[in-house]
């Protein structure tokens, strides 16, 4: 039986769709770019214990972009399977600090973008994430 940290699942409850939590994230939360993507991110206290996703993630491309849905869809797909692959270093940073994440990833670009496009915004995001809340510990090197 595999372990659960092993599956590259992204499941209902990963997803942001409650709309006071949407509302929360673009009226005070902070964002910077990792083009092609925006990325908007609130960080809250966990509840409990037992509160599952510690990351809950939102993608949006805008009409104006992309008048098509099938566009349109095929963006938000490529972005939802680059962070399936990769959110496992940010929910295990997200599960050791006891914080929790709204992120919202917004597409800028007006081309349809290649999955490496979107993985390495992905990944500089996640980076950026654990950088900006990482505690500073600054280890004096000698050499």
């Amino acid at each position: 039986m595999p372990e659960k940290e092993t599956q590259f699942t992204f499941s209902k409850n990963e997803r942001l769709y409650a709309e006071k939590r949407i509302e929360s994230l673009f009226a005070g939360g902070a964002s910077f770019i990792a083009y092609p993507l925006r990325v908007v991110y609130i960080t809250r206290e966990t509840e409990s214990e037992s509160e599952l996703p510690t990351v809950s993630i939102l993608t949006s491309v805008s009409k104006k972009r992309f008048k098509r849905a099938v566009k349109r869809n095929r963006v938000k797909r490529l972005i939802r399977e680059a962070y399936r692959f990769n959110k496992k270093e940010l929910i295990d940073f997200a599960t050791q600090s006891s914080k929790s994440y709204d992120i919202a990833f917004l597409y800028l670009k007006s081309e349809l973008p290649t999955y490496a496009e979107i993985e390495k915004a992905i990944l500089k995001t996640i980076n950026t994430l654990n950088g900006k809340y990482q505690p500073e510990t600054k280890s004096e090197n000698n050499s």
